[in-house]
């Protein structure tokens, strides 16, 4: 596996895949090449979702309005991927100076179509079944393992992701009004806010949870900074809950810092042996990996074994199997923002339900992110954030 460091990116919103990706592809490729005009094909789920994504304008920032192409392909996919893009450098006279195909395959990570290496190396291991038997073995929390493959550093790295996720928090929870595209959705993390501080016991528990998800994910939504943990559509899940428990047992960064290794430890196993692609495997790659990082984070900050920890994860994303990507008009709003909330809920509801057992069970992590794989090669394109079947559909069909 490699660095959590390409699992945890601060960018802006409102997709990982299909903003943040073809952003960095156009600025490579215009490094390699100074074209007069540019051509980009957008194939498959970029193209059908790319307008509500804003892919469109990630890229056109970079290459220049005046001097770009945009050309829409959604019945087509290439090969490698659901979010293929080609590249075309135009001289002059129109003959092809350059061209290039890319896949943007998740997070903001790109695949070179002619050369899908494998990325570099940092773990040993490849499985949840090896980090356990290890831990078993030395005697190690699992953040320790993070420590020992990434080095020292890599607790600078994660204290400016932590501090990014909590401003986003910050501001999105100042912020009100309309966030940006047709739906006019209204954003709600300032009034949920204001009414978890006015409620007692679970009310208020949840409340703050839902506040915080709120926040970030319409801070995503308005292209704001964000953390990709493990995408944008589900960066919201993760910050709510550790910023709710630091808030609650007054905890130290350290052992926030911790918590972001070990659920980066999580996600890291989702992108390796599966995919946090909605495009690829629908939003159970994307809320269902946010919702098991998140947990298996809780259930270590609230005292859980390694063994604890790996149920709770596998809670998480188990019991979002199956989960579509269909968002109305493409638009990273409905019903990502909602999952979001609840998908935060839902991993402090997993972390406690595992806290009362002694961790064993039948199902391992393993297995499930497995079961999800297939499962996403099995779900039919239009549910695979192409807004072409589910809630998207049935909203259209409804105007």
């Amino acid at each position: 596996m490699d660095s959590i460091r390409f699992l945890y990116r601060t960018g802006h919103g409102p997709s990982s895949s299909h903003t943040m990706g073809p952003r960095r592809a156009a600025e490579q490729f215009q490094q390699r090449c100074q074209a007069g005009k540019y051509r980009v094909t957008l194939f498959g789920s970029l193209a059908a979702t790319g307008k509500g994504h804003m892919t469109d304008r990630a890229i056109l920032e970079v290459l220049g309005a005046d001097r770009t192409e945009i050309v829409w392909c959604d019945e087509r996919t290439l090969p490698l991927h659901p979010n293929g893009m080609r590249f075309e450098g135009l001289e002059d006279n129109g003959n092809l100076a350059d061209s290039w195909e890319v896949y943007s395959i998740g997070g903001g990570a790109l695949i070179d179509a002619m050369n899908p290496s494998e990325p570099k190396t940092v773990y040993p291991f490849n499985s949840m079944k090896e980090i356990l038997e290890k831990a078993d073995r030395e005697g190690k929390p699992l953040w320790a393992f993070v420590e020992e493959c990434e080095g020292e550093e890599i607790w600078s790295y994660l204290g400016k992701i932590w501090q990014v996720m909590k401003a986003s928090i910050s501001t999105g929870l100042q912020a009100e009004g309309n966030l940006p595209g047709g739906l006019q959705l209204n954003r709600k993390a300032a009034a949920y806010f204001a009414q978890a501080q006015n409620s007692k016991g679970y009310l208020e528990t949840t409340g703050k949870i839902f506040a915080y998800a709120l926040a970030v994910s319409e801070e995503n939504a308005a292209l704001g900074s964000v953390v990709t943990a493990p995408t944008c559509g589900a960066c919201g899940v993760l910050p709510a809950v550790l910023r709710y428990l630091q808030e609650e047992r007054e905890l130290p960064e350290v052992m926030i810092l911790r918590a972001l290794a070990t659920a980066g430890l999580v996600g890291n196993l989702v992108k390796h042996n599966a995919s946090i692609s909605g495009a690829e495997v629908g939003c159970q790659g994307e809320v269902g990996t946010a919702c098991a990082m998140a947990a298996a984070a809780l259930t270590q900050l609230l005292g859980g074994t390694p063994h604890q920890i790996e149920y709770a994860a596998e809670m998480g994303m188990e019991h979002h199997l199956g989960l579509t990507c269909d968002p109305i008009d493409g638009l990273v709003q409905i019903p990502c923002i909602e999952r979001n909330a609840i998908a935060a809920v839902r991993a402090l509801n997993c972390a406690s339900y595992v806290l009362l057992s002694d961790g064993r069970h039948r199902v391992s992590l393993d297995e499930v992110i497995e079961t999800m794989r297939q499962t996403g090669l099995d779900m039919a394109p239009e549910y695979r954030e192409t807004s072409c079947g589910g809630l998207a559909l049935i909203h259209d069909r409804h105007r």
